[in-house]
């Protein structure tokens, strides 16, 4: 074994949130190391998740719009599509980026080790490096950000019957003509919408009673009514008896009201979600719940010298809050050895934000009406539709409606929700407005330009203005 290596701060993950802790670590003067044992580096968004899936749905959403060309008076009559070339840009532009992350991770800023880390006390760690050698580091703090995998949960003949993967998904070389996908989450529901816009007859089948259950009821409906009006069919409140093959195709026998149903098709996807990668922690002994490490709002685990960030401690298994995890778990650090001065800092999830690129697409920013209402928080809500829009009519794209949501006695903008055109974009004047605590009375008074999407918010926030406070 080689001699060991000693350091401020040793980061598990070279992630998003791995990185964003190293970078922040070394900006902060601290002698850093990242470990990452994946056979690939730049992390679960770059390599499997946000870029390669939205990708292939940029190319999903350009082929939808030939379906609608006679409604703009064009005609386009010899569409078609090629799988294999769909693939060649996802894996050239997936391997830019990666290729991005992994120049940023060896510019020297800090060492960058690879191999699979496993604690053998609070201080030090065992590198089984993909080389096949063996390594000692030793650290001061630890920051653990090594992500998350694929779960099967215990469901009979699910592990056996060939079930696709969301990874297996990115990369399939034909688009299957008909898929079931097991879960109503994010990843079921995008890949739904990608192989739907290409013709496969999908089925999506969900436990709860509705689907995305983390957002407000009309909102997850109304997606729910805009998948179906795609030709996707939805079937909630079912519970999955089991899963196996016959011949070529894939069977799934569940219980839907009275029922028991069984679904046959080419293939079938399990998004029944992801689990943290806890491997190698075991001597740290830490808090975990719900197999999730428990850290508080600084990121520290129950151990005061190792963080964790990203989706192996949760909180919203989105990139841009583990990137925040991850820089709040380095200053913490960094000030737990006395190299920053000032207060501590923590996570804020005020501005909670998350959106799914379906078709229609969907994103929520701030609090839920049941986070509002568990809070004891008096609020009011107000809607407005896209069909009576005016730059959404002339895009032909009036499904869904946008809502805000404010403090009944002061007015503050407390959360939004947009269900329609580029809502993943128009959300973001939500964020803005809650990031400086605007009340609907300002948020209205903003000028918008016409005809655009953005001035729909006007009409809710002026609603809003004339009732809250009063």
């Amino acid at each position: 074994m080689e001699p060991c290596m000693e350091y401020d701060l040793a980061v598990i993950g070279g992630g998003s949130a791995g990185y964003a802790g190293a970078r922040t670590a070394a900006a902060l003067g601290l002698k850093t190391v990242v470990l990452d044992g994946g056979r690939e580096v730049g992390g679960l968004c770059i390599l499997r998740g946000c870029m390669p899936s939205k990708t292939l749905l940029e190319s999903a959403r350009r082929f939808r719009m030939f379906g609608h060309a006679a409604e703009f008076g064009l005609s386009a009559t010899t569409t078609g599509f090629d799988p294999a070339a769909i693939q060649a840009r996802k894996r050239r532009l997936v391997g830019e980026f990666a290729d991005y992350r992994r120049g940023q991770i060896e510019d020297g800023r800090f060492d960058f080790l690879r191999g699979r880390a496993e604690f053998l006390d609070a201080h030090r760690l065992r590198v089984h490096g993909l080389d096949g050698a063996a390594s000692e580091v030793h650290a001061k703090t630890f920051l653990i950000a090594t992500g998350s995998e694929i779960s099967v949960p215990p469901v009979p003949g699910l592990a056996e019957a060939g079930c696709l993967t969301s990874d297996a998904m990115l990369d399939l070389a034909e688009i299957p003509k008909s898929l079931i996908v097991l879960g109503a989450g994010p990843v079921g529901l995008e890949m739904a919408t990608y192989c739907n816009a290409f013709g496969s007859d999908v089925t999506v089948v969900q436990r709860s009673r509705r689907i995305l259950t983390g957002v407000d009821a009309d909102v997850a409906l109304e997606l729910e009514r805009g998948l179906e009006g795609e030709g996707i069919r939805v079937l909630t409140g079912t519970g999955l008896l089991h899963v196996e093959r016959r011949g070529p195709r894939a069977a799934v026998v569940f219980e839907h009201g009275d029922e028991i149903k069984t679904l046959e098709a080419d293939a079938v996807l399990n998004a029944l979600g992801r689990k943290p990668c806890l491997r190698g922690f075991e001597a740290l002994g830490l808090a975990a719940e719900r197999g999730r490490i428990v850290v508080d709002p600084a990121q520290r685990t129950s151990q005061s010298h190792v963080f964790a960030a990203g989706d192996v401690c949760g909180g919203l298994e989105v990139v841009h809050i583990a990137i925040q995890q991850g820089e709040i778990a380095a200053w913490n650090a960094a000030r737990h050895l006395g190299r920053a001065t000032g207060d501590e800092k923590s996570m804020d999830y005020r501005l909670r934000l998350f959106g799914v690129f379906t078709e229609p697409q969907l994103a929520v920013a701030g609090a839920t009406e049941a986070d509002l209402e568990n809070a004891g928080t008096p609020f009011l809500t107000a809607t407005y539709p896209f069909n009576d829009h005016g730059k959404s009519l002339v895009m032909g794209e009036t499904a869904g409606f946008v809502k805000l949501t404010a403090d009944r006695r002061t007015g503050e903008i407390l959360g939004g929700a947009v269900l329609g055109p580029e809502a993943t974009e128009l959300i973001h004047e939500v964020v803005v407005a809650m990031n400086y605590r605007a009340t609907a009375r300002d948020f209205a008074a903003i000028p918008h330009y016409h005809p655009t999407l953005s001035e729909i918010w006007t009409y809710p926030a002026e609603e809003l203005a004339d009732t809250c406070g009063t």
